[in-house]
């Protein structure tokens, strides 16, 4: 149900448009001027607002820009019993949906209303589209670990050189392939992304290498595998130390030779691929433990990068929940919601065994089951362990 702010300081408006688009389905809230108006728009979301225009303390254009300046995503549709088409055009000018004559069209109103919440719609979902075609998102933080590997990302990133990526489970890995390939000069090229973990064994050479038609029972037709999908770009190869012993053994020659060979063929095809690799485990353990081969180790781990964990970086955690709150709000098509410092504290003392992708939940959350502002017993609440 869609909620709507009529501010008028007629009271016989008011109640008439109340209870027609209360009858049509909507929540109505109301306020008698522009500066209780202005007060309600700070403290909830609303969907749309009708406002007037001449109204005592705060008139209808001024509320107009104030409110574009808190939440300029909601639809304000103005409305004057004095208006001519230079008022009209004024507030149309400052960012007002469309401008209604008093008495309103009722056929003409109800249709405003629709299409503006329609085109609001729109606009909350191209923001959450643009956000995810968008190149790369920004590497946050200010932490020693952090400025480390932003500086060893501009010296490698320019060079050929592979890269083997270290840290446990949602430190942000994909990330840091994802800057590496951004700032080479490969950017042009594609960025091919590999689970190792997510693929069955018996699956992991085909989804590599491809494979020919024929080749086994349910291949029925040829298929190119992401190293040739890669091909003048990077491949990053997650969870690398889940790979087979098979899969090892022709990562290793496509690496040593430019080369692979498709399941069920004969021919060589040559590939130009830059691999960066990233895993959760200790590698040189699982070499002893003869789970991964200690030739494939070093040719992977020209340069490494460990990215350190959530619990220690937790001076990062203030700038990161600013982004995600950033971010999440605007998804949601929502004003941007304050964090009480004591709550950022508790945050910085929890034990995130999840690390980013946890926080990032976590604020999430907190954002849905909050109320205007995120306090310490939202925390307490919502995040702390009973």
């Amino acid at each position: 149900m869609a909620d709507i702010l009529i501010i008028d300081d007629e009271r016989a408006i008011r109640k008439t448009l109340s209870e027609i688009l209360s009858f049509e389905g909507y929540k109505v809230d109301e306020a008698s001027d522009g500066e209780e108006g202005l007060k309600k728009f700070k403290e909830k979301t609303f969907d749309l607002v009708l406002c007037d225009i001449k109204m005592p303390k705060l008139d209808g254009i001024e509320f107009l820009q104030r409110a574009g300046e808190i939440n300029p995503d909601i639809p304000i549709v103005m409305i004057s019993g004095h208006g001519n088409i230079e008022t009209a055009v004024e507030a149309v000018k400052k960012g007002a949906y469309d401008f209604i004559s008093k008495p309103p069209d009722l056929n003409r109103l109800l249709i405003t209303i629709r299409n503006a919440m329609d085109k609001s719609t729109l606009v909350t979902e191209t923001k959450v589209l643009k956000r995810k075609v968008s190149r790369v998102q920004e590497m946050i933080g200010e932490s020693a670990g952090i400025k480390k590997i932003k500086d060893t990302i501009e010296k490698v990133a320019p060079t050929e050189a592979r890269i083997l990526v270290t840290g446990e489970n949602g430190v942000g890995k994909e990330l840091v392939a994802r800057w590496i390939h951004e700032k080479s000069n490969r950017a042009s090229g594609p960025i091919i992304e590999v689970n190792c973990a997510a693929i069955p064994t018996e699956l992991i050479e085909s989804e590599l290498f491809g494979h020919e038609k024929g080749s086994f029972t349910s291949a029925i037709k040829q298929r190119i595998g992401k190293f040739e999908s890669a091909n003048g770009g990077t491949l990053f190869l997650d969870e690398i130390g889940d790979m087979s012993a098979n899969a090892q053994a022709k990562v290793l020659r496509a690496l040593q030779e430019g080369k692979i060979t498709r399941v069920g063929a004969d021919k060589d095809i040559s590939v130009d691929v830059r691999v960066i690799a990233a895993t959760n485990k200790d590698l040189l353990k699982e070499v002893e433990a003869k789970n991964f081969r200690l030739d494939l180790y070093h040719r992977l781990s020209v340069i490494l990068i460990h990215v350190p964990s959530l619990n220690d970086r937790r001076d990062d955690i203030p700038l990161l929940v600013d982004q995600f709150l950033t971010d999440i709000c605007s998804d949601y098509g929502i004003a941007k919601k304050q964090t009480e410092p004591e709550a950022i504290s508790l945050l910085q003392e929890y034990n995130w065994t999840g690390n980013i992708r946890e926080l990032r939940n976590v604020v999430e959350r907190l954002v849905i089951l909050s109320g205007k502002s995120i306090t310490a017993e939202d925390v307490r609440n919502y995040v702390l362990p009973k």
